[in-house]
């Protein structure tokens, strides 16, 4: 989930989506180059599985794949 993205951003995308989906179990992981403990922690407080900072690297996202499937 992109935190920043044009019409909507990726905290209230992901609590429309857990609103809408709370019965399937989809991760969402955060994508951000905010990396500030509270933008982290408010990742998680909208119900965000896990994170990873930009710019993204091909092997933390496979890690981040790897565990959430």
């Amino acid at each position: 989930m992109d935190i920043s993205m044009p019409q909507m951003d990726g905290f209230e995308t992901t609590h429309l989506i857990l609103q809408r989906y709370s019965k399937k179990k989809c991760p969402i992981i955060a994508m951000t180059a905010n990396v500030m403990k509270d933008h982290k922690d408010k990742c998680f407080e909208v119900g965000m599985n896990d994170f990873i900072a930009k710019p993204i690297k091909v092997t933390e996202i496979e890690r981040v794949i790897r565990k959430w499937t």
